[in-house]
């Protein structure tokens, strides 16, 4: 499996009368050590989040509850990416312009991440993102 492209990754599922139970590990779901874990909520109306890119940091993002939607860029094109199933993740690699939007209410996003959190490792303009992306010779990845 190429892992340099985004892709959405079903989680296992462990289904019980009381209520299912879905997990992420290293290397066996996602291919990356989990370093951190952080969860976005309460986002208002019209809000988005994200909006920046990440130079070594790879991440899962799962809607564990609600819906929003993920869009990438990868330097030459877009896509959109809708998150409303807490078994489905998607997988960003390094260099992909993220924009989380359209965060149906209660919406929680929680986000499995590679790295610590490091001010080092954003790219919060997109004009260098793109430049970025052409002096590391990225080839695109979305289709």
């Amino acid at each position: 499996m190429e892992w340099n492209k985004p892709r959405l990754i079903e989680l296992p599922r462990i289904y019980d009368p009381r209520g299912s139970l879905s997990f992420a590990q290293d290397n066996a779901q996602i291919p990356f050590e989990i370093n951190r874990v952080f969860w976005i909520y309460d986002v208002p109306g019209g809000e988005s989040r994200g909006s920046h890119s990440h130079k070594k940091a790879h991440q899962l993002i799962v809607a564990t509850g609600g819906s929003f939607d993920v869009t990438l860029h990868d330097g030459t094109k877009s896509a959109t990416f809708t998150l409303n199933r807490p078994f489905v993740g998607l997988y960003i690699p390094p260099g992909h312009w993220l924009t989380l939007e359209n965060f149906a209410s209660g919406s929680v996003c929680m986000v499995l991440d590679s790295t610590l959190f490091s001010e080092d490792d954003y790219i919060r303009d997109f004009d260098e993102f793109l430049e970025w992306n052409r002096v590391h010779d990225r080839i695109p990845t979305l289709p």
